[in-house]
């Protein structure tokens, strides 16, 4: 368990708080691209506690800034998105993507005091259907980390969202622990309804498993195994990377191109971001420009439509207030081990029903909570590291330790698995030529 000390230095995001000022190290995923139109509505967007504004120019580039004009403090959301600027309605003063004053019709012809103004607005980058946004002290920002399902040009990736009414560690937690895969997904499946010598036949069979948390330049690496026979083991493979990132064990390690991003909106809130790319897209059998899959969040389930409210964007009809449409029955009749519809959401029940804000003190932890103890335990010392010694957390200057994933795979038990793995965890990595369009300040 944390301390209560340890829990508030791990959650809480604002401008400031060493977890924030961590977190303002990276490039942090802001908005979807067909979120925002040249010369569109603007969209309000919630990062890290501030309160942003994000519009297309009509020339294409896109501004993230402050939400209230410099001038008299009126939200820049009901601003004319015009001419390659934001104007604000209240007294025409407009501003570009850099947050520059380019106008300000209320002043005097011969005034130069636009000169003189800024609005606080963060660079942006925008990469295969993600903006970018960079919120740090550098003047000139990190490179865009090597996210591979936001790299590949065989797409288009599949880019789901998802509001998470809780604590961001919360859901990145609930992404670590692997092992209630078993149990929370899977309770009413048995090994014996499984193929044969499957992966999840071993891992219906042996519910329990043994974790091995390696840590890593780019976060932790984590194996957690089952007997698979008298020889061999079954190993559930999954990447922790900085800051906010997973790559969930889904499939045969090396071919799976996922990965799960767990954005602080706020210190209650987060958006839940999953990037991928299908199998078939990247062994050619599904051509290149076939059109995404419905979302795997909403699993054939409609997402409540969008609101312009700060926290209004990709809300799940199945929530606290529906009891994400549990199905008692289909519980008792073990037709489903929880009810409830489908994974995502059954993760969602699980974390968001711990509080807005979970208190750590209280919990007690196991043997297979080795992977979420360490990442807790790295996370605050990279913070103190970053406040105290001024030391750049890992990733941030080398993207390429990004190039990861996860998966499953079955070894031999005398076979060391993080060092046998190693090829499969880093395979078929091929940078394509999707250099990011560079917008913002």
């Amino acid at each position: 368990m944390l301390s209560a000390e340890d829990n508030e230095y791990l959650c809480r995001v604002g401008l400031g708080t060493p977890m924030g000022d961590l977190f303002r190290q990276y490039w942090i995923p802001a908005i979807r691209s067909d979120e925002v139109e040249p010369d569109g509505r603007p969209l309000r967007v919630r990062l890290l506690g501030e309160d942003l504004i994000g519009f297309r120019s009509r020339s294409g580039d896109v501004g993230l800034v402050q939400n209230n004009c410099p001038h008299r403090g009126a939200s820049l959301f009901f601003g004319r998105n015009e001419e390659s600027g934001l104007r604000c309605v209240y007294h025409g003063w407009k501003f570009d993507v850099t947050g520059r004053c380019v106008d300000m019709p209320n002043e005097p012809a011969e005034s130069n005091f636009k000169d003189r103004v800024r609005a606080q607005a963060y660079p942006t980058r925008e990469r295969n259907g993600i903006i970018w946004a960079y919120m740090g002290p550098r003047e000139v920002p990190p490179p865009l980390p090597d996210i591979e399902a936001n790299m590949l040009a065989k797409g288009p990736a599949e880019i789901s969202l998802l509001f998470r009414p809780c604590n961001w560690m919360q859901g990145w937690e609930g992404e670590m622990d692997t092992v209630h895969a078993a149990f929370l997904h899977s309770g009413a499946a048995k090994a014996e309804e499984q193929e044969p010598n499957s992966f999840n036949y071993y891992q219906y069979l042996n519910r329990a498993a043994k974790f091995m948390t390696v840590d890593t330049d780019y976060g932790c690496c984590n194996g957690a195994s089952r007997p698979a026979g008298e020889d061999a083991l079954y190993y559930r493979i999954t990447q922790i990377l900085f800051p906010f990132y997973n790559m969930i064990p889904g499939g045969p390690l090396g071919e799976s191109v996922r990965i799960g991003i767990y954005v602080p909106l706020d210190d209650y809130n987060h958006m839940h971001w999953e990037i991928s790319i299908p199998h078939a897209r990247l062994d050619g059998t599904e051509p290149a420009d076939a059109p995404p899959t419905p979302a795997f969040f909403s699993d054939g389930r409609e997402l409540k439509p969008n609101t312009t409210d700060w926290c209004g964007r990709f809300r799940s009809i199945a929530s606290y207030e529906n009891d994400w449409q549990m199905d008692f029955e289909a519980q008792k009749a073990w037709k489903s081990y929880t009810g409830i519809p489908n994974g995502r959401l059954q993760d969602c029940a699980m974390t968001e029903t711990m509080g807005p804000i979970y208190d750590r003190s209280q919990e007690h932890l196991g043997t297979t909570d080795t992977l979420i103890i360490s990442m807790r335990r790295r996370m605050i010392q990279t913070a103190k590291a970053l406040s105290e010694q001024d030391i750049v957390p890992p990733g941030v200057d080398s993207p390429e330790a990004y190039r990861q994933r996860s998966g499953e795979v079955v070894l031999p038990r005398n076979v060391p698995w993080f060092e046998a793995t190693k090829e499969l965890r880093t395979r078929t990595y091929v940078p394509h030529d999707t250099a990011p369009t560079a917008t913002g300040a």
